[in-house]
């Protein structure tokens, strides 16, 4: 198969997972993107990949086959039949490389995208994206989000055998492996990212997770998780309830965070201090990024409470809105 166009642009937002509660299973799309173009070579037998990154990670990322961006561009073009082609990948990235704001499922999501924008001329199959990021990230939290924007849940779904689907009646049968919803984001809730100047691995922060947590906790991180759709649109609620106080509850957790925190003590300090002045702070994804929510614009509060460490250096703040719209591919 060849492919449709000669060139591709990709836009992706950055993510953050669990939002407190919701460890692994919950994610928000951040109106903050990495821009790639992919531009296949004119000549057939040029088979190679030349990288360009510009921003985040110039000098630290690979320029090479080892590229996330480009060894998922290799695995989907394969899968969607377009074999190994040459290409010139232009990167420009905003997303903070190992600081819980989904560089890693921005990677994948972007090579996947590109490669299905190149093989077919319709919209994106954004089903077919997020099954495929999916199985290569391990898990859907920071790619659902990056997928369809917006607020996802997403699931391991596993049949009686493991494998197959599950009959539904009257319905279409649900198949094994990683599934998401999406859920509608009230444009009032504002985010509120601040960056370190020090970074922190996944792996790193999951070795520090107990194999066994308490009863007590896992039922306190259910009745917040189940708060979290509620509190990201509270328009929708029936009754008149406190947004900022909802968003706060919602965000508590006892199931990763504490055990997180002697890894980022700075982070962990500063979501303290927030928490104690009522606002809806968390780790952003395994950190150390510090995600803030809040139900209408609280940007100069948050920067008052929090105006000595920025001063100091260390931390940038982005007061970012909601991402609603996902990946989003131009053809050229």
């Amino acid at each position: 198969m060849e492919a449709i166009c000669r060139q591709v642009k990709v836009r992706v937002p950055a993510t953050s997972a669990n939002l407190g509660s919701g460890f692994d299973t919950v994610g928000l799309a951040l109106d903050y993107h990495d821009e790639l173009t992919f531009t296949m070579c004119a000549d057939p037998s040029n088979r190679a990949a030349q990288v360009l990154i510009y921003g985040e990670g110039e000098n630290t990322l690979p320029r090479d086959e080892t590229h996330l961006v480009v060894s998922t561009f290799r695995r989907a073009c394969q899968t969607l039949g377009l074999g190994r082609v040459g290409f010139i990948l232009e990167a420009h990235n905003n997303i903070p490389q190992a600081r819980g704001m989904g560089s890693s499922a921005e990677a994948i999501v972007a090579g996947i995208a590109a490669a299905a924008a190149f093989a077919h001329d319709d919209d994106l199959n954004r089903d077919a994206v997020f099954e495929m990021a999916a199985a290569i990230e391990g898990h859907p939290d920071n790619v659902a989000p990056a997928v369809y924007g917006g607020m996802t849940v997403s699931w391991n779904l596993d049949t009686a055998e493991g494998v197959g689907s599950i009959p539904i009646p009257g319905g279409e049968p649900l198949h094994g492996g990683f599934h998401t919803v999406r859920y509608k984001v009230d444009p009032q809730i504002h985010a509120s990212v601040f960056v370190p100047d020090y970074e922190l691995s996944t792996e790193k922060a999951r070795q520090a997770l107990p194999e066994t947590i308490a009863h007590r906790d896992a039922i306190f991180n259910v009745s917040r998780a189940t708060l979290l759709a509620a509190a990201m649109n509270p328009g929708a609620l029936a009754g008149a309830s406190d947004p900022n106080a909802l968003l706060y509850a919602a965000t508590q957790d006892r199931l990763h965070q504490p055990y997180r925190k002697n890894l980022m003590a700075p982070s962990w300090d500063l979501i303290s201090l927030l928490r104690s002045k009522g606002y809806a702070a968390m780790v952003s994804g395994a950190g150390p990024c510090v995600l803030v929510l809040h139900y209408g614009d609280a940007s100069d509060a948050i920067e008052q409470v929090v105006g000595e460490r920025l001063a100091l250096g260390s931390w940038k703040v982005l007061h970012l809105p909601i991402n609603t719209r996902g990946v989003e591919i131009e053809r050229r």
